[in-house]
């Protein structure tokens, strides 16, 4: 049984799952169970193996998931006697078992957590520092851009052109943090807060955050606690300057989401908006098409074809658009910014 217990928790580590082993390291008769007796406990609370009877294993079970939920391991005293105070010490749980059949149990509980899952939406130097600084950390970072190549991104695991971040995996819980400064910040968002993330931040300007948090509450439909979950800008304080320093304050600011030491709400939480489950893909980036207006009707801005991702049509004619907040504005009233008829077309292609 102890090799089918070690084979099954190298088998789940493999696959990436969290899982506590409890192992009787001691025992005081009477008692059924014997020391080295072993057991995996899933975060459904279900078991496989066998720590102790009926009285000893719903304990077992719940400060095994206890152990989940805050990475700490913990040896378990159960006994009849209330606990002496020369045996109180740090990590031992002493509890009183009024159905126990008179023995004692020392269980010790270890959690199994996978690498935390680190999403990078962007291709920006801080997205590269982020990917360097997190893998060496011990995160598992996956960069996602239409754009990003392997090349650039040695250190992630996944180099992906998936925008639709509610695709993939859909059972992770991953610290999303987004670093596309501009580029398509905002779907990004959208999709991150729509999953069960366990952290979604901006990397941005305070006044670039405002926006983006405007935008979000007016043209996604999600719901203010979602919203509230939002960190933007991403990061503590450090005075950050330099991308590896931005990094480096992002990253800090996770460990303390990881470890239960933020002071802020950094669950977003699956969300369903009216009409779209939960799971449903964010607006998708529109492909560029061959026949476009490059100068963006809105700011003015010339938009580099090979990066034109926010594209919108209006009688006849595609535009492009630096921001999906340009485009946003433009959708509502496309006359507003619109120039005389035969004005743009120097800029179309």
């Amino acid at each position: 049984m102890t090799h089918s217990i070690f084979s099954r928790a190298a088998a789940l580590e493999e696959a990436g799952r969290p899982f506590v082993v409890a192992t009787v390291v001691a025992v005081a008769r009477p008692t059924s169970a014997r020391p080295g007796a072993s057991g995996i406990i899933h975060p459904d609370g279900s078991i496989e193996g066998w720590v102790g009877g009926s009285c000893a294993q719903p304990v077992v079970v719940r400060e095994a998931l206890h152990a989940l939920a805050d990475g700490q391991p913990r040896l378990l005293r159960l006994s009849k006697d209330a606990p002496a105070e020369g045996r109180r010490a740090d990590g031992i749980i002493e509890l009183v078992m009024t159905c126990h059949s008179g023995g004692t149990l020392e269980i010790y509980v270890e959690p199994h957590l996978p690498a935390p899952l680190l999403w990078v939406a962007g291709t920006t130097p801080i997205a590269g520092a982020l990917a360097t600084l997190g893998a060496a950390s011990g995160w598992r970072v996956s960069i996602f851009d239409p754009v990003a190549s392997t090349e650039d991104f040695p250190a992630a695991e996944l180099v992906s052109p998936e925008t639709a971040l509610t695709r993939v995996d859909p059972d992770a819980s991953p610290y999303i943090v987004v670093a596309t400064q501009g580029v398509w910040d905002e779907e990004a968002l959208a999709a991150g807060l729509r999953r069960n993330a366990s952290y979604v931040g901006l990397v941005a300007s305070p006044t670039r955050a405002s926006v983006v948090r405007q935008w979000l509450r007016d043209e996604t439909g999600l719901a203010e606690e979602r919203l509230a979950a939002l960190r933007a800008p991403a990061g503590i304080d450090l005075g950050a300057e330099t991308a590896e320093e931005i990094a480096l304050s992002i990253l800090a600011e996770l460990v303390q989401v990881r470890r239960g030491r933020a002071t802020f709400v950094a669950s977003p939480g699956p969300a369903t908006l009216a009409g779209q489950p939960a799971g449903a893909a964010a607006t998708p980036l529109t492909p560029i098409v061959d026949d476009i207006v490059l100068l963006d009707p809105v700011c003015g801005m010339t938009v580099d074809r090979a990066s034109a991702r926010h594209l919108a049509e209006h009688d006849g004619d595609v535009y492009a658009f630096c921001s999906i907040g340009c485009r946003t504005r433009f959708m509502k009233d496309p006359l507003a910014f619109l120039a005389a008829p035969g004005t743009h077309s120097m800029e179309a292609t």
